[in-house]
Protein backbone atom coordinates (compact mmCIF):
# COMPACT_ATOMS: atom_id res chain seq x y z
CA UNK A 1 0.00 0.00 0.00
CA UNK A 2 2.83 2.39 0.87
CA UNK A 3 4.22 2.08 -2.66
CA UNK A 4 0.90 2.84 -4.37
CA UNK A 5 0.31 5.78 -2.01
CA UNK A 6 3.76 7.16 -2.71
CA UNK A 7 3.20 7.12 -6.45
CA UNK A 8 -0.22 8.78 -6.28
CA UNK A 9 0.45 11.51 -3.71
CA UNK A 10 0.94 14.93 -5.25
CA UNK A 11 4.50 16.28 -4.97
CA UNK A 12 3.14 19.48 -3.42
CA UNK A 13 1.41 17.56 -0.64
CA UNK A 14 4.66 15.66 -0.10
CA UNK A 15 6.54 18.93 0.12
CA UNK A 16 4.12 20.32 2.73
CA UNK A 17 4.63 17.15 4.78
CA UNK A 18 8.41 17.34 4.46
CA UNK A 19 8.54 20.97 5.63
CA UNK A 20 6.25 20.29 8.60
CA UNK A 21 8.23 17.21 9.62
CA UNK A 22 11.52 19.07 9.22
CA UNK A 23 10.28 21.60 11.77
CA UNK A 24 9.45 18.82 14.22
CA UNK A 25 5.73 18.50 13.52
CA UNK A 26 3.46 15.65 12.46
CA UNK A 27 2.09 15.64 8.91
CA UNK A 28 -0.74 13.32 7.92
CA UNK A 29 -3.13 13.11 4.99
CA UNK A 30 -6.69 13.05 6.26
CA UNK A 31 -10.22 12.27 5.19
CA UNK A 32 -11.36 11.98 1.60
CA UNK A 33 -7.94 11.95 -0.04
CA UNK A 34 -6.93 8.85 1.96
CA UNK A 35 -10.21 7.19 1.05
CA UNK A 36 -9.75 7.99 -2.63
CA UNK A 37 -6.16 6.74 -2.66
CA UNK A 38 -7.28 3.42 -1.21
CA UNK A 39 -9.99 3.25 -3.89
CA UNK A 40 -7.33 4.06 -6.51
CA UNK A 41 -9.12 7.27 -7.43
CA UNK A 42 -7.40 10.60 -7.95
CA UNK A 43 -8.25 12.88 -4.99
CA UNK A 44 -9.75 16.26 -5.80
CA UNK A 45 -8.45 17.83 -2.60
CA UNK A 46 -5.51 17.14 -0.33
CA UNK A 47 -6.16 17.79 3.36
CA UNK A 48 -3.28 17.60 5.81
CA UNK A 49 -3.45 17.54 9.61
CA UNK A 50 -0.63 18.42 11.96
CA UNK A 51 0.11 19.23 15.59
CA UNK A 52 1.55 22.59 14.48
CA UNK A 53 -0.46 25.68 15.38
CA UNK A 54 -1.75 28.00 12.63
CA UNK A 55 0.93 30.54 13.51
CA UNK A 56 3.63 27.89 13.24
CA UNK A 57 2.28 26.77 9.86
CA UNK A 58 2.17 30.37 8.61
CA UNK A 59 5.80 30.86 9.66
CA UNK A 60 6.94 27.80 7.68
CA UNK A 61 5.43 28.67 4.29
CA UNK A 62 5.64 31.73 2.07
CA UNK A 63 2.02 31.77 0.93
CA UNK A 64 -0.69 31.02 3.51
CA UNK A 65 -4.25 32.17 4.15
CA UNK A 66 -5.97 31.76 7.51
CA UNK A 67 -9.44 30.37 6.69
CA UNK A 68 -10.44 28.94 10.07
CA UNK A 69 -9.14 31.49 12.49
CA UNK A 70 -7.76 30.43 15.80
CA UNK A 71 -11.03 28.62 16.52
CA UNK A 72 -10.59 25.96 13.82
CA UNK A 73 -6.85 26.17 13.22
CA UNK A 74 -6.91 25.85 9.41
CA UNK A 75 -4.42 27.40 7.04
CA UNK A 76 -4.47 27.30 3.24
CA UNK A 77 -0.93 26.69 2.04
CA UNK A 78 0.02 27.29 -1.61
CA UNK A 79 2.86 25.21 -3.06
CA UNK A 80 3.60 25.21 -6.80
CA UNK A 81 0.29 27.01 -7.54
CA UNK A 82 -1.69 24.27 -5.72
CA UNK A 83 -3.63 24.97 -2.53
CA UNK A 84 -3.52 22.54 0.40
CA UNK A 85 -5.52 22.82 3.61
CA UNK A 86 -3.42 22.29 6.72
CA UNK A 87 -5.47 21.86 9.90
CA UNK A 88 -4.43 21.43 13.50
CA UNK A 89 -5.30 18.04 15.02
CA UNK A 90 -8.35 18.49 17.23
CA UNK A 91 -11.28 17.02 19.14
CA UNK A 92 -14.78 18.52 19.08
CA UNK A 93 -17.79 18.41 21.38
CA UNK A 94 -21.28 19.88 21.78
CA UNK A 95 -22.83 20.99 18.50
CA UNK A 96 -25.57 23.35 19.66
CA UNK A 97 -26.62 24.48 16.18
CA UNK A 98 -26.37 21.09 14.48
CA UNK A 99 -23.53 22.30 12.30
CA UNK A 100 -20.62 23.82 14.26
CA UNK A 101 -18.90 22.53 17.40
CA UNK A 102 -19.25 24.57 20.58
CA UNK A 103 -16.06 23.12 22.02
CA UNK A 104 -12.74 22.52 20.23
CA UNK A 105 -9.71 21.01 21.94
CA UNK A 106 -6.43 20.70 20.09
CA UNK A 107 -4.47 17.48 20.42
CA UNK A 108 -1.30 15.76 19.26
CA UNK A 109 -3.03 12.36 19.05
CA UNK A 110 -4.18 11.54 15.48
CA UNK A 111 -6.51 8.85 16.80
CA UNK A 112 -8.61 11.44 18.63
CA UNK A 113 -8.85 13.53 15.46
CA UNK A 114 -10.00 10.49 13.49
CA UNK A 115 -12.73 9.70 16.01
CA UNK A 116 -14.43 13.09 15.50
CA UNK A 117 -15.01 12.55 11.77
CA UNK A 118 -18.26 11.53 10.07
CA UNK A 119 -17.92 8.10 8.42
CA UNK A 120 -15.39 5.34 8.79
CA UNK A 121 -14.31 5.59 5.16
CA UNK A 122 -13.43 9.26 5.82
CA UNK A 123 -11.81 8.62 9.20
CA UNK A 124 -8.44 7.26 8.09
CA UNK A 125 -5.13 9.12 8.25
CA UNK A 126 -1.87 8.52 6.38
CA UNK A 127 1.46 9.59 7.84
CA UNK A 128 3.42 11.33 5.07
CA UNK A 129 6.73 10.50 6.76
CA UNK A 130 6.39 6.95 8.07
CA UNK A 131 3.85 6.06 5.32
CA UNK A 132 1.71 4.36 7.94
CA UNK A 133 -2.06 4.10 7.54
CA UNK A 134 -3.73 5.07 10.81
CA UNK A 135 -7.14 3.43 10.91
CA UNK A 136 -8.75 3.28 14.34
CA UNK A 137 -12.33 3.37 13.00
CA UNK A 138 -12.34 0.35 10.67
CA UNK A 139 -12.48 2.44 7.52
CA UNK A 140 -10.33 0.20 5.37
CA UNK A 141 -12.49 -2.86 6.06
CA UNK A 142 -15.66 -0.90 5.26
CA UNK A 143 -14.09 0.33 2.02
CA UNK A 144 -13.29 -3.25 1.03
CA UNK A 145 -16.81 -4.41 1.95
CA UNK A 146 -18.58 -1.46 0.30
CA UNK A 147 -20.22 -0.21 3.50
CA UNK A 148 -20.96 3.34 4.59
CA UNK A 149 -20.95 3.45 8.39
CA UNK A 150 -21.04 6.40 10.81
CA UNK A 151 -18.20 6.59 13.29
CA UNK A 152 -19.44 5.74 16.77
CA UNK A 153 -23.11 6.35 17.56
CA UNK A 154 -24.89 7.35 14.32
CA UNK A 155 -27.52 9.49 16.04
CA UNK A 156 -24.76 11.46 17.76
CA UNK A 157 -22.80 11.88 14.53
CA UNK A 158 -25.81 13.29 12.69
CA UNK A 159 -26.84 15.47 15.63
CA UNK A 160 -23.39 17.07 15.52
CA UNK A 161 -23.75 18.10 11.89
CA UNK A 162 -27.08 17.67 10.13
CA UNK A 163 -25.44 18.11 6.72
CA UNK A 164 -23.94 14.65 7.26
CA UNK A 165 -27.41 13.25 6.48
CA UNK A 166 -27.06 14.42 2.89
CA UNK A 167 -23.39 13.54 2.69
CA UNK A 168 -24.22 9.97 3.70
CA UNK A 169 -26.60 9.64 0.77
CA UNK A 170 -24.13 11.25 -1.62
CA UNK A 171 -21.24 8.99 -0.61
CA UNK A 172 -23.39 5.84 -0.70
CA UNK A 173 -24.64 6.70 -4.19
CA UNK A 174 -21.30 7.87 -5.54
CA UNK A 175 -19.38 4.79 -4.41
CA UNK A 176 -22.30 2.34 -4.75
CA UNK A 177 -21.98 1.42 -1.07
CA UNK A 178 -24.59 -0.10 1.21
CA UNK A 179 -25.51 2.09 4.17
CA UNK A 180 -25.02 0.12 7.40
CA UNK A 181 -28.32 -0.68 9.17
CA UNK A 182 -27.87 1.50 12.29
CA UNK A 183 -26.59 4.38 10.17
CA UNK A 184 -29.60 4.08 7.85
CA UNK A 185 -32.00 3.98 10.80
CA UNK A 186 -30.40 7.13 12.19
CA UNK A 187 -30.76 8.91 8.84
CA UNK A 188 -34.48 8.14 8.69
CA UNK A 189 -34.92 9.25 12.32
CA UNK A 190 -32.96 12.47 11.91
CA UNK A 191 -34.28 13.39 8.44
CA UNK A 192 -36.44 16.34 9.63
CA UNK A 193 -33.33 17.98 11.09
CA UNK A 194 -31.93 18.59 7.61
CA UNK A 195 -33.99 21.79 7.39
CA UNK A 196 -31.69 23.41 9.96
CA UNK A 197 -28.97 23.51 7.31
CA UNK A 198 -28.59 26.58 5.09
CA UNK A 199 -30.24 26.53 1.68
CA UNK A 200 -26.88 27.05 -0.01
CA UNK A 201 -25.33 23.94 1.54
CA UNK A 202 -28.41 21.85 0.74
CA UNK A 203 -28.33 23.12 -2.86
CA UNK A 204 -24.66 22.25 -3.24
CA UNK A 205 -25.08 18.70 -1.89
CA UNK A 206 -28.10 18.05 -4.12
CA UNK A 207 -26.17 19.40 -7.11
CA UNK A 208 -23.33 16.99 -6.38
CA UNK A 209 -25.75 14.07 -6.13
CA UNK A 210 -27.15 15.08 -9.52
CA UNK A 211 -23.76 15.33 -11.24
CA UNK A 212 -21.41 12.80 -9.63
CA UNK A 213 -22.67 9.97 -11.82
CA UNK A 214 -25.24 8.22 -9.62
CA UNK A 215 -28.19 10.60 -9.62
CA UNK A 216 -30.83 7.87 -9.91
CA UNK A 217 -29.45 5.94 -6.93
CA UNK A 218 -28.97 9.11 -4.92
CA UNK A 219 -32.55 10.31 -5.34
CA UNK A 220 -33.95 6.85 -4.71
CA UNK A 221 -32.09 6.84 -1.38
CA UNK A 222 -33.25 10.38 -0.61
CA UNK A 223 -36.84 9.26 -1.19
CA UNK A 224 -36.55 6.03 0.78
CA UNK A 225 -35.06 7.65 3.90
CA UNK A 226 -37.51 10.57 3.94
CA UNK A 227 -35.03 13.35 3.22
CA UNK A 228 -36.58 14.17 -0.17
CA UNK A 229 -39.95 14.88 1.44
CA UNK A 230 -38.34 17.59 3.55
CA UNK A 231 -35.98 19.02 0.93
CA UNK A 232 -38.01 18.82 -2.28
CA UNK A 233 -41.59 17.87 -1.44
CA UNK A 234 -42.56 18.82 -5.01
CA UNK A 235 -40.36 16.01 -6.34
CA UNK A 236 -41.41 13.51 -3.67
CA UNK A 237 -45.04 14.18 -4.69
CA UNK A 238 -44.37 12.58 -8.10
CA UNK A 239 -44.53 9.13 -6.51
CA UNK A 240 -47.81 7.39 -7.30
CA UNK A 241 -49.00 9.93 -9.89
CA UNK A 242 -50.29 7.75 -12.71
CA UNK A 243 -49.60 8.51 -16.38
CA UNK A 244 -51.35 7.45 -19.61
CA UNK A 245 -49.90 4.00 -20.41
CA UNK A 246 -50.01 4.61 -24.17
CA UNK A 247 -47.36 7.31 -23.73
CA UNK A 248 -45.76 6.18 -20.48
CA UNK A 249 -45.56 2.39 -20.34
CA UNK A 250 -42.86 2.72 -17.66
CA UNK A 251 -45.37 3.65 -14.94
CA UNK A 252 -45.97 6.66 -12.73
CA UNK A 253 -44.16 10.00 -12.82
CA UNK A 254 -41.64 8.96 -10.16
CA UNK A 255 -40.67 5.87 -12.14
CA UNK A 256 -40.35 8.06 -15.24
CA UNK A 257 -38.03 10.41 -13.36
CA UNK A 258 -35.92 7.52 -12.11
CA UNK A 259 -35.34 6.33 -15.68
CA UNK A 260 -34.45 9.85 -16.76
CA UNK A 261 -31.97 10.30 -13.91
CA UNK A 262 -30.34 7.05 -14.99
CA UNK A 263 -29.79 8.67 -18.39
CA UNK A 264 -28.29 11.73 -16.69
CA UNK A 265 -25.80 9.30 -15.14
CA UNK A 266 -24.70 8.32 -18.66
CA UNK A 267 -23.75 11.85 -19.72
CA UNK A 268 -20.09 12.05 -20.66
CA UNK A 269 -19.81 15.54 -19.14
CA UNK A 270 -21.84 16.61 -16.07
CA UNK A 271 -24.33 19.35 -16.96
CA UNK A 272 -25.78 20.92 -13.81
CA UNK A 273 -28.45 22.94 -15.60
CA UNK A 274 -29.67 19.94 -17.58
CA UNK A 275 -29.63 17.69 -14.50
CA UNK A 276 -31.79 20.11 -12.51
CA UNK A 277 -34.04 20.50 -15.58
CA UNK A 278 -34.55 16.73 -15.68
CA UNK A 279 -35.31 16.64 -11.96
CA UNK A 280 -37.91 19.42 -12.05
CA UNK A 281 -39.43 19.30 -15.55
CA UNK A 282 -42.55 17.33 -14.50
CA UNK A 283 -43.19 18.76 -11.02
CA UNK A 284 -46.37 20.41 -12.30
CA UNK A 285 -48.00 17.07 -13.04
CA UNK A 286 -49.52 16.22 -9.62
CA UNK A 287 -51.44 19.51 -9.49
CA UNK A 288 -52.67 19.26 -13.11
CA UNK A 289 -53.68 15.58 -13.09
CA UNK A 290 -57.00 14.98 -14.90
CA UNK A 291 -58.66 11.75 -15.98
CA UNK A 292 -61.53 11.59 -18.47
CA UNK A 293 -61.06 9.69 -21.70
CA UNK A 294 -57.42 9.33 -20.60
CA UNK A 295 -55.00 10.84 -18.12
CA UNK A 296 -53.94 14.38 -19.01
CA UNK A 297 -51.74 17.09 -17.47
CA UNK A 298 -52.89 20.30 -19.16
CA UNK A 299 -50.52 23.17 -18.44
CA UNK A 300 -48.11 21.17 -16.30
CA UNK A 301 -45.19 22.75 -18.15
CA UNK A 302 -46.24 26.30 -17.30
CA UNK A 303 -47.15 25.48 -13.71
CA UNK A 304 -43.96 23.46 -13.38
CA UNK A 305 -41.92 26.46 -14.56
CA UNK A 306 -43.44 28.59 -11.79
CA UNK A 307 -42.74 25.88 -9.23
CA UNK A 308 -39.18 25.44 -10.51
CA UNK A 309 -38.64 29.16 -10.14
CA UNK A 310 -39.84 29.00 -6.53
CA UNK A 311 -37.59 26.03 -5.76
CA UNK A 312 -34.57 27.74 -7.31
CA UNK A 313 -35.17 30.83 -5.21
CA UNK A 314 -35.70 28.73 -2.10
CA UNK A 315 -32.35 27.03 -2.66
CA UNK A 316 -30.71 30.38 -3.48
CA UNK A 317 -29.50 29.32 -6.90
CA UNK A 318 -27.75 31.84 -9.11
CA UNK A 319 -30.01 33.84 -11.41
CA UNK A 320 -28.39 32.18 -14.43
CA UNK A 321 -29.02 28.65 -13.17
CA UNK A 322 -32.57 29.53 -12.09
CA UNK A 323 -33.47 31.03 -15.45
CA UNK A 324 -32.15 28.05 -17.37
CA UNK A 325 -34.03 25.50 -15.21
CA UNK A 326 -37.23 27.51 -15.65
CA UNK A 327 -36.70 27.68 -19.43
CA UNK A 328 -36.15 23.94 -19.70
CA UNK A 329 -39.25 23.22 -17.63
CA UNK A 330 -41.46 25.74 -19.46
CA UNK A 331 -40.52 24.65 -22.99
CA UNK A 332 -40.06 20.88 -22.71
CA UNK A 333 -43.48 20.13 -24.25
CA UNK A 334 -42.92 22.15 -27.44
CA UNK A 335 -41.34 19.36 -29.46
CA UNK A 336 -44.54 17.59 -30.48
CA UNK A 337 -45.50 20.62 -32.62
CA UNK A 338 -42.17 21.08 -34.39
CA UNK A 339 -42.99 19.24 -37.67
CA UNK A 340 -46.05 21.49 -38.13
CA UNK A 341 -44.38 24.77 -37.17
CA UNK A 342 -44.12 27.57 -39.71
CA UNK A 343 -40.51 27.80 -40.90
CA UNK A 344 -39.85 31.09 -39.14
CA UNK A 345 -41.27 29.91 -35.84
CA UNK A 346 -39.28 26.67 -36.04
CA UNK A 347 -36.10 28.63 -36.77
CA UNK A 348 -36.72 30.87 -33.74
CA UNK A 349 -37.29 27.83 -31.53
CA UNK A 350 -34.18 26.04 -32.75
CA UNK A 351 -32.12 29.21 -32.32
CA UNK A 352 -33.01 29.81 -28.67
CA UNK A 353 -29.93 29.92 -26.41
CA UNK A 354 -31.36 27.13 -24.28
CA UNK A 355 -32.23 24.87 -27.21
CA UNK A 356 -29.20 22.50 -27.10
CA UNK A 357 -29.96 21.62 -23.47
CA UNK A 358 -33.69 21.45 -24.16
CA UNK A 359 -32.97 19.02 -27.00
CA UNK A 360 -30.89 16.87 -24.63
CA UNK A 361 -33.74 16.97 -22.10
CA UNK A 362 -36.21 15.89 -24.79
CA UNK A 363 -34.04 12.93 -25.72
CA UNK A 364 -33.76 11.83 -22.07
CA UNK A 365 -37.51 12.37 -21.64
CA UNK A 366 -38.27 10.06 -24.59
CA UNK A 367 -35.84 7.37 -23.46
CA UNK A 368 -37.48 7.48 -20.03
CA UNK A 369 -40.89 6.55 -21.45
CA UNK A 370 -41.87 5.40 -24.96
CA UNK A 371 -38.36 5.46 -26.45
CA UNK A 372 -39.41 7.13 -29.72
CA UNK A 373 -36.81 9.60 -31.00
CA UNK A 374 -38.39 10.73 -34.28
CA UNK A 375 -38.97 14.31 -33.11
CA UNK A 376 -35.50 14.40 -31.60
CA UNK A 377 -33.97 13.29 -34.90
CA UNK A 378 -36.06 15.81 -36.83
CA UNK A 379 -34.94 18.70 -34.61
CA UNK A 380 -31.32 17.55 -34.71
CA UNK A 381 -31.38 17.66 -38.52
CA UNK A 382 -33.09 21.06 -38.64
CA UNK A 383 -30.78 22.53 -36.01
CA UNK A 384 -27.69 21.27 -37.81
CA UNK A 385 -28.96 22.77 -41.07
CA UNK A 386 -29.45 26.16 -39.45
CA UNK A 387 -25.97 26.12 -37.94
CA UNK A 388 -24.40 25.10 -41.25
CA UNK A 389 -26.29 27.76 -43.17
CA UNK A 390 -25.36 30.47 -40.67
CA UNK A 391 -21.71 29.41 -40.75
CA UNK A 392 -21.51 29.35 -44.55
CA UNK A 393 -23.46 32.48 -45.40
CA UNK A 394 -24.02 34.50 -42.25
CA UNK A 395 -27.14 36.65 -41.69
CA UNK A 396 -28.69 38.46 -44.64
CA UNK A 397 -28.77 41.69 -42.62
CA UNK A 398 -26.60 42.67 -39.64
CA UNK A 399 -26.14 45.73 -37.46
CA UNK A 400 -23.56 47.29 -39.76
CA UNK A 401 -26.03 47.05 -42.63
CA UNK A 402 -28.69 48.85 -40.57
CA UNK A 403 -26.28 51.64 -39.64
CA UNK A 404 -25.24 51.96 -43.29
CA UNK A 405 -28.90 52.36 -44.25
CA UNK A 406 -29.22 55.25 -41.81
CA UNK A 407 -30.90 53.61 -38.82
CA UNK A 408 -29.86 54.77 -35.36
CA UNK A 409 -28.33 51.96 -33.23
CA UNK A 410 -30.57 50.84 -30.41
CA UNK A 411 -32.75 48.06 -28.96
CA UNK A 412 -34.87 48.03 -32.12
CA UNK A 413 -31.97 46.48 -34.07
CA UNK A 414 -32.51 43.03 -32.56
CA UNK A 415 -36.21 43.06 -33.51
CA UNK A 416 -35.42 44.18 -37.06
CA UNK A 417 -32.79 41.47 -37.58
CA UNK A 418 -35.11 38.84 -36.10
CA UNK A 419 -37.90 39.96 -38.47
CA UNK A 420 -35.57 39.50 -41.48
CA UNK A 421 -34.60 36.02 -40.27
CA UNK A 422 -38.27 35.01 -39.85
CA UNK A 423 -39.29 36.36 -43.26
CA UNK A 424 -36.36 34.59 -44.89
CA UNK A 425 -37.24 31.32 -43.16
CA UNK A 426 -40.80 31.63 -44.47
CA UNK A 427 -39.46 31.96 -48.03
CA UNK A 428 -40.42 35.61 -48.65
CA UNK A 429 -36.94 36.49 -49.93
CA UNK A 430 -33.59 34.78 -50.27
CA UNK A 431 -31.00 37.45 -51.01
CA UNK A 432 -29.65 40.59 -49.37
CA UNK A 433 -31.11 43.08 -51.85
CA UNK A 434 -34.64 41.76 -51.43
CA UNK A 435 -34.20 41.57 -47.65
CA UNK A 436 -33.14 45.22 -47.39
CA UNK A 437 -35.99 46.33 -49.64
CA UNK A 438 -38.51 44.48 -47.49
CA UNK A 439 -36.89 45.75 -44.29
CA UNK A 440 -37.10 49.42 -45.29
CA UNK A 441 -40.76 48.98 -46.17
CA UNK A 442 -41.51 47.31 -42.84
CA UNK A 443 -39.38 49.72 -40.78
CA UNK A 444 -39.36 53.06 -42.63
CA UNK A 445 -36.39 55.34 -41.98
CA UNK A 446 -37.19 58.59 -40.13
CA UNK A 447 -38.18 61.23 -42.66
CA UNK A 448 -38.77 58.67 -45.43
CA UNK A 449 -41.81 59.39 -47.66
Amino acid sequence: MATSFSKAIEPGARQVGTILHGAGHQALLAGGCVRDLLLERQPKDWDIVTDATPDQVAALFERTVDIGGRRFGIQQVTVDHRVYEVAQLRCEDDYGDGRHPDTIVYTSDPRLDAARRDFTINGMLFDLVSEELIDVVGGRADLQDGILRAIGDPISRFAEDHLRLLRAIRFAARFQFTIEADTWAAITTCAPQILSISAERIRDELSLILTEGRAADGFRLLFDCGLLRHLLPEVAALDGVAQPPEYHPEGDVWQHLQLMLAEVDCLSTPDLELAWGVLLHDIGKPATFEQSDRIRFHGHDLLGAQMANDIARRLRMSNELRRRIVELTRHHMRFHNTPKMRAGKLRRFLSEPFFPQLLALHRIDCIGCHGKLDLYDFCCEQHAAILTEAEVRGPLVNGDDLIGLGYEPGPEFARMIRWVEDEEADGRFDDKVAAIAALTRRFPLPGAP
